[in-house]
């Protein structure tokens, strides 16, 4: 349980209107008044480490204490990761060109810095591949992710200006998808996000699964919607929900190509856990990472790995409905964990 005033001066340094919005829309989904609402959150705040989004994103209103105490939500998840992760490896999942470096015998792809590389050497990289992916080193969530097509430029100097004129670029190579993947969604490369957990015996787990898919053109994933899949057998096993769970937006196929959701068999998927606990044995002071694999025609391949993993698509409403958390599967995991 947190202490009162540490959760009041967080309170106080949130957004009124965000709050004021969340509060809004959850009073539309559960019928409660504005008040009865506020005092719930502040009691689940205390109690269970709830942040206001935590609240509504999960449906807190709807569940019982008991159901309540299984998730990881925003409070408990930061001691999560500090129990797991040593934050001085940090910089090893932010920065992209080091990541790729470290991990380059599973990201399966060229690349190289901009900013670093000779007029030469970016040249050269773009004669070898025609089409390009280029990343702010430093970025997140997919901000700023373009795709260049050196066929769309009138000569190769075009191309290369308009990217001096942007920020600090890592360029890739473009992966091709898994056909079984374009059929759900062609403009992105449409990543399988797989949690990892090492145990104290260097074992590595999966815990969790989700198929991401793109929507409206996007050619990254990012602000789409995720499918839960289930470890056994590799298949969705929940509709999509919103990348923004709290909108509650259901997918139960994709709006673009109409495909079915449930039942839809990811390819490769057990050769993506496989990658996914080889990845994690690499950096061991980093022991719970969220895994972002594409599957290609040849096999998975590691797109980023996230040290800070968001403790909230994984556990929505839509894709739980026994309505219990993912805390418990930590607790399992390591016995001697402290986070409620």
């Amino acid at each position: 349980m947190l202490k009162p005033s540490y959760v009041m001066r967080v309170l106080g340094g949130m957004s009124l209107s965000k709050y004021k919005e969340v509060l809004d829309r959850t009073q539309q989904f559960s019928g409660m008044s504005r008040s009865a609402i506020t005092k719930d959150m502040v009691r689940s705040a205390i109690k269970f480490g709830a942040g206001y989004f935590d609240y509504l994103t999960f449906g807190f209103w709807d569940l019982t204490d008991e159901q309540r105490d299984t998730y990881l939500t925003r409070f408990r998840n930061k001691k999560l990761i500090t129990h797991f992760n040593d934050d001085t490896y940090g910089v090893i999942f932010d920065d992209k060109e080091v990541f790729n470096t470290l991990f380059k015998d599973f990201i399966k792809r060229d690349f190289i810095n901009f900013q670093r590389a000779s007029k030469e050497e970016v040249k050269a990289f773009v004669d070898k591949h025609k089409v390009i992916f280029c990343k702010p080193v430093e970025g997140a969530c997919g901000k700023g992710c373009m795709r260049k097509d050196i066929a769309d430029y009138e000569s190769f100097d075009a191309l290369y200006d308009e990217l001096g004129r942007e920020e600090s670029w890592l360029i890739e190579e473009v992966l091709q998808q898994h056909p079984d993947n374009a059929k759900v969604y062609p403009n992105a490369i449409n990543c399988l996000r797989i949690i990892t957990v090492v145990d104290k015996k260097g074992e590595p787990h999966v815990i969790f699964a989700t198929q991401k898919y793109g929507l409206n053109g996007r050619v990254v994933d990012n602000y789409g919607f995720g499918t839960r899949v289930d470890l056994e057998t590799g298949k969705i096993c929940s509709p999509g929900v919103s990348g923004d769970g709290s909108m509650g937006i259901v997918y139960d196929e994709h709006p673009m190509t109409h495909v079915k959701l449930v039942g839809y068999q990811v390819p490769m998927f057990k050769e993506a856990c496989e990658l996914a606990k080889a990845a994690s044995k690499v950096v061991p002071q980093v022991r719970y990472v969220g895994w972002d694999i594409a599957i290609t025609p040849d096999g998975p391949a590691v797109v980023e790995g996230n040290n800070y993993c968001a403790h909230d698509f994984w556990q929505l409403p839509a894709q739980t409905p026994e309505k219990t958390g993912i805390l418990p599967v930590f607790e399992a995991i390591e016995p001697d964990l402290k986070v409620r």
